[in-house]
């Protein structure tokens, strides 16, 4: 009798854990900027500036995680050993690759700000945090695409838990030492989460590595066969998941340069940070539940079960709204003043943050489906919709916060009202056009 299918939410469970510990890193940057005594609030909106930079990095990470962890997969099921040696040779060219793109990033970071038009306190926080951690995390992020994907193409999310969980003490310990002993400040905060990935990653590698010896010890039979372009096999998956992410980082981008120009610069760049970071953390557990669908679409595309599919996108997209209601709306009642009284400084920057508490759980409510029916597409072998609606997704969210700041100073309100409505209504629009879609398509495979 065959194995039970695997539940889509119990593929997630072990990947929510770990990608909610590595969202940490962001708030523990955040929580040792606040002592930086004069510098609370510029330090902050630097951090928030560099945000695009680090989504851009996670985007070429996540896309080439994907790719790779879809071929070695695919060659394990098959027993194609002389494959899974091409791919980890091909990964390493990349990685390198990415290492060099991301160091000169960084360069671009310190060369360049002083050229933009920044209050001048905030410049400087944003020149030595945005070029340390983009140049710092180039350096040692990209090593560990290699042993996260192996973990994962042998079914050990419990690892991928580990390595985020070594990464986040020691990001917490190296801030500590950094900020309280040496005194190092925004460098000091910077660096550490740039080098606690070492610790993720030397214990993704022993894991990978266990992995990989008992794997080729059980293989008495291996089937020949090889790539013929290794590299290009992954980025047929790879570049389609990252340009989505990259849409993401140049929506960043636009709402800070329109924060730039829109009057109280600092603070409102302070609470968007903050507002975003917290976004981000909140919308982690279903994320992970787009991350368990692909392969779990993807096998029962295989069969032709398309109700089954139906099924666990139903079971996904119910569990977000419940989690949505359950746990993000109380939260952002109940914590989010101590949030924003604890990581902004002045009185501005805390009613900016403020403002955004009630558009916290409608901003998660209505990303949730972007992450899930991306990752389902892209099980169905269909990865241009998810694609298309990340390229509306970030047009409307652009216009929409332009719009709504327009329309807020005209009426003499507050502006940052208008970035939290466009951005929700952005996210809102593309998602219904992206469910729509889903269920068209799977009527239509269910049909056929």
């Amino acid at each position: 009798m065959p194995p039970a299918r695997p539940a889509v939410l119990r593929l997630a469970g072990p990947l929510i854990i770990s990608f909610w510990l590595r969202q940490a890193f962001s708030w523990v940057d955040m929580a040792y900027a606040t002592a930086l005594e004069g510098a609370e609030d510029a330090s902050i909106a630097a951090i928030g500036l560099a945000g695009p930079f680090e989504f851009m990095l996670i985007a070429c990470w996540v896309g080439m995680s994907n790719g790779l962890t879809s071929r070695l997969s695919a060659a394990m099921g098959s027993k194609r050993g002389e494959e899974i040696e091409q791919l980890k040779r091909a990964t390493h060219l990349v990685a390198l690759g990415l290492m060099v793109a991301f160091l000169a990033v960084a360069a671009g970071i310190w060369f360049l700000t002083p050229l933009l038009d920044l209050d001048a306190t905030v410049s400087h926080q944003f020149r030595v945090y945005g070029s340390v951690l983009i140049g710092g995390m180039g350096l040692t992020a990209f090593w560990s695409i290699l042993p996260d994907s192996l973990v994962k193409a042998h079914h050990d999310t419990r690892s991928t838990m580990w390595a985020g969980l070594y990464s986040s003490f020691a990001n917490v310990a190296l801030n500590s030492l950094f900020v309280f002993v040496f005194h190092w400040g925004i460098f000091g905060i910077a660096f550490s989460t740039a080098l606690s990935r070492l610790a993720g990653l030397f214990y993704a590698q022993a894991r990978a590595a266990r992995h990989e010896r008992a794997r080729v010890e059980a293989w008495t039979d291996p089937v020949p066969g090889r790539l013929a372009r290794p590299i290009g096999s992954i980025m047929t998956i790879a570049i389609p998941a990252a340009i989505t992410f990259l849409l993401i980082a140049a929506e960043g981008f636009a709402i800070n340069g329109i924060l730039v120009s829109s009057g109280n610069q600092e603070a409102n760049l302070a609470a968007w940070s903050i507002f975003d970071r917290a976004v981000r953390f909140m919308t982690m557990p279903p994320i992970a539940i787009g991350v368990a669908m692909l392969p779990l679409a993807a096998k029962l595309y295989g069969t032709g079960d398309f109700a089954a599919i139906r099924r666990e996108v139903r079971v996904a997209l119910i569990a977000s709204l419940a989690y949505s209601l359950l746990i993000v709306v109380p939260t952002s009642l109940w914590a989010w003043g101590w949030v924003t009284e604890a990581l902004a400084e002045s009185k501005a920057a805390q009613l900016a943050a403020d403002a955004g508490r009630l558009y916290i759980p409608v901003a998660v409510l209505l990303s949730s489906p972007l992450f899930i029916l991306r990752s389902t597409f892209e099980g169905l072998q269909r990865p241009r919709p998810g694609l298309v609606t990340a390229f509306i997704r970030t047009a409307l969210v652009i216009a929409l916060i332009a719009a709504g700041i327009a329309l807020l100073k005209a009426d003499g309100g507050d502006p940052i009202h208008g970035v939290y409505a466009g951005f929700v209504a952005g996210l809102g629009i593309s998602s219904a056009i992206l469910y729509v879609w889903i269920d068209r398509a799977l009527k239509h495979c269910a049909s056929a």
